[in-house]
């Protein structure tokens, strides 16, 4: 879950939304100047689709120890270090199923997924969160990530529908950074974040060189990025959200009730040149 304050409550965007809306930053990405993704059809599948393993946990919203809803929020932006509040078991769990449930279907938008799965839980994540005890349990999990992630790599290499290009390391390197930026301004979206912010890596142009984007927010849900990756000089998207009365909440089941209650709004999001 992602979370959003408002004047009297909050804003919650599941993980599913939140990557679709990623999946429709990456559809649009590309110009004269930036570098399109292909094989298209694979990797804005793995984009668009790589928090699909969230939707059974989403559907039943918890809090944190303040009573707040446990959810990616502003204070996370940049960062990943709320272990403390999560079962990391059954966090991992959820991140073993983002990866495999696309991956069986489409090895090539999973190892993308996984590759982004494996990012998070190394160069972000805040291992001082982590109980001692649970350290083992992350590690093992990493370790049979990068082995899964070689699986999937044998497969691609002997994948004919494939060209050289698309199977090299470089090429899925991009688009797994591709995932990233579009996945980080989604997020950034989502939780309404109002400080400027790079899109973490430098990405492809079609002159051979690399440009990182900075997102600078300059109005409600509205930013405008720099360099400009899009075609169209202004973007205009729509994503769903529930909204939620009250600032902190007696328990979980509280907080699902009122979730599960909430009618299915449409917020309004703008990219500009």
């Amino acid at each position: 879950m992602l979370r959003m304050k408002s004047e009297t409550g909050w804003w919650l965007i599941t993980h599913r939304d939140h990557a679709r809306l990623a999946g429709a930053f990456a559809t649009s990405w590309g110009n004269a100047q930036f570098r399109k993704p292909e094989p298209r059809a694979r990797v804005l599948h793995g984009i668009a689709s790589h928090d699909d393993g969230w939707v059974k946990r989403d559907a039943h919203p918890s809090i944190t120890r303040e009573g707040k809803p446990s959810a990616f929020s502003t204070e996370l932006v940049g960062k990943y270090s709320a272990f403390e509040e999560i079962d990391l078991a059954e966090y991992l769990a959820v991140r073993e199923r983002a990866v495999r449930i696309i991956a069986e279907e489409d090895p090539y938008a999973g190892l993308l997924i996984a590759k982004h799965t494996y990012n998070l839980l190394t160069a972000h994540a805040d291992r001082s969160t982590i109980a001692p005890d649970q350290l083992p349990l992350l590690d093992s999990f990493l370790d049979n990530q990068r082995n899964y992630q070689e699986e999937l790599i044998l497969y691609i290499q002997g994948d004919n529908t494939l060209t050289p290009t698309e199977k090299d390391p470089v090429t899925i390197e991009e688009h797994f950074r591709l995932l990233q930026a579009c996945d980080y301004l989604s997020l950034l979206a989502c939780v309404a974040f109002d400080s400027p912010a790079p899109l973490l890596h430098p990405l492809p142009l079609n002159d051979g060189s690399t440009a990182t984007v900075q997102a600078y927010p300059v109005g409600p849900r509205q930013f405008r990025l720099s360099p400009w990756p899009f075609e169209e000089s202004t973007l205009s998207f729509q994503f769903p959200a529930r909204h939620v009365e009250g600032n902190l909440f007696s328990s979980s089941s509280d907080l699902e009730k009122k979730f599960s209650a909430a009618s299915v709004e449409y917020l309004d999001l703008k990219l500009v040149h």
